[in-house]
Parts: structure tokens; sequence; C-alpha cells
């Protein structure tokens, strides 16, 4: 990589992790960061506020050519790209927006990848072409009113067999994308060998209800519903065929956990620009507060949870691409890097004073979305226990 070619590279790239790209895939994430600064940063904070998903935004990542790029043969760049182009990809949709980078991770994430690593060959051939192309929106739907940690031994939708088809019963919460999406991964325990199997249910199937969730503070923008299922027929042909028990649905789980981890760097990025810009401008005793020292402790301080979280995905990306990456490397990313957000969003909000509270400076949404990522995918305690087994041998789960 040139130096010319590192022009417009981050300022919290301290450590000038983009030089690990190719040329080519520089492009494409700077591709994504233009597109996310001109095309969507314009429409977030109205959303946000008024709690809207602007529908205007399917069409503009159709035109963006950006889904799909992880899977081989699918989407419009081919072969697939590395995992370390597709996490840095979800850290700079996140720098932007939490929740436009979730709308967009749950679509080419979560659904497409449950398609192509669970489904037979014909069905990745055909559904993931429509998706790719933003055709198709896709949503995922795993967790339950009354289940969230405990959903591999606990989940309460089932699925029974009748026939040419599959009878589905139950209730899933937090679904983003749900409200509208045309192709729903439904995750139900098969009642006849007591084995979690994957359904892709269709828009408009009789007996599928998808209500939005009122009243969040986080991830606003997501249509984050709650899914009846009564009595829903879904053929065997949309039974994903890969996918047999829990054990299947955790490898999907180990690939999409780490791309949270880069999304919570990515909130970390968006909040600290925020604070650096803020403090540059921002004067309090005829001077800027960045030349206060404790403004300065929690900029550096800052940059220090970023940089060391960004070393730590790079290796876990390295990792994914070479076969070899655990549960745990996934659940060790997730927790330490989410932690550090935490830590992160706090301490930019706190250099913005009263004003870090007003959605027109933007980190308050920044400070707010960051809950919802430290939940999602997996609490902080279960990653935390799933790492615990892996360095110990011995399981703490309850």
């Amino acid at each position: 990589m040139t130096m010319e070619a590192l022009e417009g590279q981050l300022t919290a790239d301290f450590y000038n992790y983009e030089t690990l790209l190719s040329d080519e895939e520089r492009k494409l994430l700077v591709r994504a960061r233009d597109f996310m600064r001109t095309d969507v940063k314009p429409l977030v904070n109205e959303n946000w506020e008024a709690g809207t998903f602007p529908k205007e935004l399917i069409g503009l990542f159709r035109d963006s050519g950006l889904a799909g790029l992880p899977y081989e043969g699918y989407g419009e760049h081919k072969p697939a790209v590395s995992h370390l182009l597709t996490g840095m990809m979800a850290m700079e949709m996140s720098r932007t927006d939490a929740s436009v980078a979730t709308f967009f991770g749950v679509h080419n994430g979560l659904a497409m990848y449950s398609i192509y690593a669970g489904g037979s060959q014909e069905q990745r051939d055909r559904w993931l072409p429509e998706m790719a192309a933003m055709d198709k929106i896709g949503a995922f739907a795993m967790t339950e009113p009354l289940g969230g940690s405990d959903v591999a031994g606990g989940m309460r939708t089932t699925a029974k067999r009748d026939g040419d088809s599959w009878v589905l019963n139950g209730a899933k919460k937090w679904i983003g994308n749900a409200t509208f999406a045309d192709y729903v991964v439904v995750w139900a325990r098969d009642l006849d060998d007591n084995h979690v199997k994957g359904f892709v249910v269709e828009k408009g199937t009789p007996g599928f209800v998808a209500e939005k969730i009122q009243g969040k503070t986080a991830f606003r923008i997501v249509e984050n519903a709650e899914i009846t299922l009564t009595d829903v027929r879904v053929p065997e042909e949309n039974r994903l065929q890969g996918i047999d028990s829990f054990r299947d649905v955790a490898e999907i789980l180990r690939a999409t956990r780490g791309g949270v981890a880069w999304q919570a760097l990515g909130v970390m990025v968006g909040a600290y620009e925020l604070a650096l810009d803020y403090a540059k401008e921002r004067r309090q005793f005829g001077r800027p507060i960045a030349r206060f020292q404790l403004v300065q402790d929690l900029l550096v301080k800052s940059l220090g949870n970023i940089t060391a979280s960004w070393g730590m995905l790079v290796q876990l990306a390295r990792l994914q691409d070479a076969g070899i990456f655990q549960d745990e490397h996934s659940s060790l990313a997730k927790a330490f890097v989410t932690a550090r957000m935490r830590e992160v969003v706090a301490w930019s909000r706190e250099i913005f004073g009263g004003n870090g509270i007003v959605l027109e400076y933007d980190v308050a949404r920044f400070f707010a979305d960051a809950e919802a990522i430290y939940s999602f995918e997996g609490t902080r305690e279960m990653n935390t226990l799933i790492v615990g087994k892996a360095i110990t041998g011995q399981s703490a789960f309850v």
C-alpha cells in the first residue's frame, strides 16, 4: 500500500490498520465510507428521533452494490472479499450510525449467512442472488420473549413435520427488519427429535405476524419486532437443509458475533472522532478545551481502547480467513470490545458536557446505541463464560 493510497485515512486509525488491506479492498472500504457519509448520514438524526426506518435506505443500499460481498459467487464483487474487509466495512457503517449498520448487518450477515452456511446449493441459488441485489430483504428470528441466553436448550418455538410441510408455533422478539422483510429465517425446535432447525418464512405466509416494538432508547431506526407464529405452514423445501441441531446454528453465530464486535469498534471510532473535533473547537477560559490535560486524558484513553480493539479484531479476521477460529475467539472479541466501547462513548459524551445529551451533536445517539450492541449477540457475561470454559476446561453455565 502506497502512502498516496492512505490519503483520507481515519484519524482514529492510529496504528494504520487500513494498510493491511489490499489496494482493491481499500477502494471498497472508501466506497462504503463515502456512501455512508453522503447518502446515509443526512437521513439519520431525523429518523432516529422519530423512531422510523427510512424505506429509501433499501434503494440506496441497492444502488451502492455493497451487499453480498462476503459470499463466493454472489454479490457484485467476485470472488468473496476477506473477513478483514467485511469487518472494516461493518466498522465503517457503525462509525456513521449503528442503527443503519444493524439493518444492513441483519440482512447481509445473519440472514444471508444463515442461508449461505446452512442451506443447500439449490436454496443458496434460489434466495441469495436477489438478497445480494437488495431486491429482497432478510431477517433472523432466534431470540424469544422469554428466552435469550438460554435459547440453545430452552427454545419454545416449535416445528412439527406434517407431510411435505412443517407447522411452526411460538413467538420471537427483538427481530430486526422483521416488519418488512421478505424472508425471515426462523429457528424452531423440532418436536420429534428436540433439535433446533431453521426455516425461511416468506412474507405474507398465513399465521406470521410481526409487530414493531415501540419506546426504544437505542437503535431507534431499526424496525425491531415481536413475532407471533400461529400454525405457520412452511414447505420442506424452505427448511435449511444443512441445519440439524443447535451446534450447526452455533457455527453461524460464531461468525456473526465477530461482526458485532467490529460494529462496536465503529461506534467507538464515531464517538471519538466527534469528541476530538469538538474539543478542538469548543473554547472555555479563553482556549480550546483540547488544551486541557483532563480532556486529553479522556481522548488518549479512548484512542487506546480503539487501537487495542482494532488489533484484536484484525487477528480475529485472520483466524476466520484461515478457517481456524473458534467460538471462544469471537466471544472474547465481542465481550472485550463492547466493554471498551461503553467506556469510549461515555468519555466522548463527557467531553461534550451538556451538549452531549442533544441529538444535534450526534454523540448522544452513539451513547444510546452502544447499550444495544453491548447486549445482543450474547451478553458480556455469556461470552465471558464461553471463553472461561475454553481456557479452564470447566463449564460454568447454569
